[in-house]
């Protein structure tokens, strides 16, 4: 079947027969319990599923299989020149539980590379959207467009057997790694560089081959996109676009469905939209600031200003989190090592330093520290990847390493259909009135 496909085959048989033990003998024991708040606010930090590949801890950050991002930074297989781990390993480690070799990386870039025609049709369909059209529509578009090739949905639809189901998940997965650098690089050369576009090289890894199909050349742009792949590719399966993949998956839609489902909800601006907003305040603090990098003093009181106004510095926050983004810590060592005279990174260096104090002064803000979007925008800027629309598709090819990783799993474990229990406003005050305790 492959390497990958059978060694996936291996472990995840593996895991479905501990897994048929563990509800045969701890089934019934409960994992906790939700109270109207949490019914009321998203189902915030309810334990509710199970997602494989990575795990998010409020002190340490994410962990993929285990793994913290200095680990991985250290662990995983580089580039030839690089001190970054190239994301075809993280996508290994993810679907295996294993670090693989150099030479299981190359095969991967390898395997990726034989998998990446994109069918003339998809880019038919993305040129007849307007050019004005976000970058982010574009890409689900061509996703969906490229669901005529799903080898998931031809076999459900011929008969297949659900112990096939994963079979025919992996194949649709190893597919769509392989064309969404193809295809996001046309998005952003269609929308910004005057419909010129580059052929792929074939003989570059997957992270390489995409910087070179954007028009980076530059080896510290190709170590970025190393990095920016590896660090963005997962965050545990209760983020919005990961339990969106998660959640249309478990109808049995096919990959390209599922994860066109997911892109929609990265789209939004609570979720992967934010690295453009980071940006957008910065510059529009220089301008109004006069240019240049401003004091402490000067950033000190626009983070006041903009607080003062009703609104959220940007970046600054997290859901689970209690420390520091490890990713964000990451992309500042990358920063400081290629770029260490950056205004725009001085800037975000300077609002590292000021901002978690000014935001503990506040009380209810439960996590002051950066998350991952304070940094990746200053990053691209610095190599003149200016145009902020197009990051979060940056984000989703990234993203698509952990959510196609942990589809792989949910049919091979057989998780059912999703389908939690809602409520109704009037429900729960006759609830509250039955239990006044």
């Amino acid at each position: 079947m492959g390497i990958v496909k059978d060694k996936f085959r291996e472990v995840s048989l593996k895991v479905g027969e501990e897994v048929k033990e563990l509800l045969k003998e701890h089934g019934d024991k409960e994992l906790g319990k939700i109270t109207i708040s949490q019914a009321y606010g998203g189902m915030r930090d309810i334990p509710a599923m199970v997602y494989e590949t990575s795990l998010l801890d409020a002190q340490e950050g994410i962990r993929f299989r285990g793994y913290s991002i200095p680990e991985l930074r250290e662990k995983l297989p580089h580039a030839e020149g690089s001190s970054e781990p190239l994301p075809e390993g993280i996508f290994y480690l993810m679907l295996t539980g294993e670090l693989p070799t150099p030479e299981i990386v190359k095969h991967l870039s390898t395997v990726f590379a034989k998998r990446s025609h994109v069918p003339k049709h998809v880019f038919e369909v993305l040129d007849k959207l307007p050019i004005s059209t976000h970058p982010m529509t574009q890409f689900t578009t061509a996703i969906m467009a490229m669901q005529t090739e799903s080898l998931f949905a031809k076999a459900y639809r011929k008969g297949m057997s659900k112990k096939d189901y994963w079979d025919y998940t992996f194949e649709d997965s190893m597919n769509l790694i392989a064309r969404l650098p193809r295809v996001a690089a046309y998005i952003y050369r269609r929308t910004y560089k005057d419909n010129v576009h580059i052929e792929p090289d074939h003989y570059l890894d997957w992270g390489s081959n995409f910087a070179h199909m954007l028009g980076y050349e530059e080896k510290e742009f190709h170590y970025l996109m190393h990095l920016y792949l590896t660090i963005h590719a997962d965050h545990e399966g209760g983020n919005l676009s990961a339990h969106t993949v998660h959640c249309v998956g478990s109808g049995l839609a096919d990959p390209y469905l599922s994860f066109a489902a997911g892109m929609n909800a990265l789209a939004g601006p609570l979720h992967g939209l934010a690295n453009q907003e980071v940006i957008r305040w910065i510059q529009a603090m220089q301008e109004e600031l006069g240019g240049g990098i401003p004091s402490r003093q000067q950033i000190i009181d626009y983070v006041n200003k903009t607080m003062a106004e009703g609104k959220v510095v940007p970046g600054y926050g997290h859901a689970v989190l209690r420390k520091t983004d490890p990713r964000f810590t990451a992309q500042m060592e990358f920063a400081k090592k290629y770029m260490p005279t950056d205004e725009l990174n001085n800037i975000v260096w300077t609002l590292y330093e000021v901002v978690p104090e000014i935001l503990g002064t506040k009380g209810k803000i439960k996590n002051p520290w950066p998350n991952v979007d304070a940094h990746s925008g200053a990053l691209l800027v610095h190599y003149n990847l200016v145009e902020s629309d197009f990051y979060t598709v940056l984000f989703g090819v990234s993203r698509a390493l952990g959510v196609l990783a942990q589809l792989c799993w949910s049919r091979a474990l057989g998780f059912p259909l999703e389908r939690p229990k809602s409520m109704t406003t009037e429900w729960i005050k006759e609830f509250i009135a039955k239990n006044p305790a």
